[in-house]
Parts: C-alpha cells; structure tokens; sequence
C-alpha cells in the first residue's frame, strides 16, 4: 500500500483526502512508475470540481489529482515500446492515474526517459508548462522582432511561454498582479500591473501598432479585454479558453506525444526552457501546494516531491 492525495468526490478543496492505495497495475500502454516529483497545475482543481470529466479516466473514487510527474519506471504494461524498468521517466498520467502519490501509471507514450544532467524536479515541470509554451508560440509562428502579449504571465505557462519567445527574439509584455513582476521581468517581459492601471491602454501604449500575437493564460472577461490588441484576430491562442473563437482567436493545439516532451528537455537542458520554481512542498503538504495555484498566488511552478529529497 502507499499514499495518495486526491478526492471522494466532485468539489471544491472540502473533498480532498489522504488515503491508502495498493500500487496500479499498468494497463496495455501503460507503465508504473515510483513517483519522484509531481507537478501542480491549474487543471488539477478544476478536474478535482468535475469541470473536465473527459481526463479522469473513469475511475472510481477516490480519485488521485496529479497530471504530470517525474519517477522510475517499476513495470511496464503491455505493448510499451521505448521504455525500460529502472529508467528514469517523466510524462502525463492522461488516463486518471494521478500522480500525487508514491505510485502511479503514465501514458506510455505520452512518457520520455530524462535526459542525463536534468534534475527529476526540473523534468516534472515539463509535460504541462513546457511543452503547453512551445505549443502556443509553434502555433503562433511568429519571426525574430515581432511584439507577443502574454496575459497572465506569472504562473508557470506564462513564464515559459515569456522565457520561450525571448529566446525566439521576441518583445514580450506580460500582464499580472503586482507579486508577478519581479519573475515575469527576469525572464525578459515588460511587466503591465493589471491591479495598477488600466491593462490595455498601458500595453497599448507600450505597443501602439498593436500585437503581432497574443498568449493567453487567463481566459474570460480578461482576454475579451486584451484580444482587441492584437493587429489580426487570428493571432490570439488561449491555452485555458475554448471561447477564444468566439473573440477570432484559437485554442492551444497539444502535442503531448514522446517526441515533444524530448524536445521540451532538451530546451531545458539548453537552458532556454528553465521553469521557475517557487515552491516545493513534500506530498503530506500536497494540499497547500495545490492551494497556492488554486487560489492565484503562485509565481511560477509549485511541485511535490514524493519520493526525492530536495534538488
């Protein structure tokens, strides 16, 4: 048996439980692995709320929150190609495994070795903010020298996507509360204070031709507000969205496969995807790492180290 965190029910953060699991058996495309590190996301609350029934799985309750990971690899299910017991992995437990647990099951072939000389904490913050960033700037397309808005760029896909496109030669402005400006100017972005003034006329006056693209992380009324700043509707991509159509703009196109976390590595690796990372709690404090994304105030990305002392 060993731990996990997760929830009995559909809800808000009066559902979550610690309880006691046997190890998952890996299914075909499955393998097991021994949770190192977990990251924490955005996504993890809404589907501990039922808001995205489609990633859970179908398994019963309780559930396991948890998306992304980094571990060993303890077996492997039927029909895993490219992957070995005892490999160091990380990767998407898309089919409802979870992973703020000391076991759990990853999706085969959403799942990589990590590379020699990354850490395993680095390697957990990838499957979802590293490879959501060059997502959204690969569907932007856009050259050396052009303007990108990111609207909310002070958590962990803002400031890889931010990190990202100035790597690209991009001018990045970025929006955020006030205790995101530090981080979003480190990684190069000019910084617009959303609770100061008055978002679109400071970006619109740091940029007065308008944006060549915009990435937004924020969605609703706040991306109704930016989405006129951009020069072409169709240059707007929201990652948390899906209404971005109804303003001329995209959701984020995913490519969650084997090849892009390997190319998301090694632009960490590079130093050109290096996440921020501003906190790291152990699993029996799960429940305010997922607290602090939940309710805003994270800069950057939380993980939980499972089964690591602190790298």
């Amino acid at each position: 048996m060993g731990q996990a965190w997760g929830f009995g029910k559909y809800g808000g953060p009066e559902v979550q439980e610690f309880f006691e699991r046997p190890d998952p058996v890996p299914g075909p495309g499955e393998v097991l692995i021994r949770v190192g590190v977990a990251g924490v996301n955005p996504l993890d609350h809404l589907l501990r709320a039922g808001l995205v029934p489609g990633l859970d799985g179908g398994r019963p309750f309780p559930r396991v929150l948890g998306m992304e990971a980094a571990g060993t690899v303890l077996a492997l299910g039927e029909d895993v190609d490219g992957l070995q017991v005892g490999d160091a992995v990380f990767g998407f437990a898309l089919t409802g495994g979870g992973t703020y647990a000391e076991t759990t099951v990853l999706t085969a072939v959403n799942t990589a070795r990590v590379p020699a000389g990354l850490s395993a904490t680095v390697a957990a913050t990838l499957p979802v903010a590293g490879t959501t960033a060059v997502d959204a700037l690969d569907q932007l397309g856009l050259p050396s020298g052009a303007t990108i808005l990111v609207n909310g760029v002070g958590g962990g896909v803002g400031l890889a996507v931010a990190r990202l496109a100035v790597a690209r030669g991009l001018r990045v402005v970025g929006t955020g509360s006030a205790a995101k400006r530090e981080q979003a100017e480190a990684a190069g972005a000019q910084f617009v204070d959303y609770a100061a003034e008055d978002v679109v006329a400071a970006a619109r006056a740091l940029v007065p031709e308008g944006f060549d693209g915009i990435v937004d992380l924020v969605g609703g009324a706040s991306l109704r507000a930016v989405a006129p700043l951009a020069r072409e509707p169709g240059t707007v991509v929201s990652v948390g969205d899906q209404s971005v159509g109804e303003v001329g703009g995209r959701f984020v196109e995913r490519r969650l496969g084997r090849e892009n976390l390997e190319h998301a590595a090694r632009l960490a690796l590079d130093g050109v995807l290096v996440p921020v990372i501003s906190a790291v709690h152990p699993l029996s404090d799960a429940p305010a790492a997922l607290a602090a994304v939940e309710d805003g105030h994270a800069a950057g990305k939380v993980v939980v180290e499972v089964g690591l002392s602190r790298s």
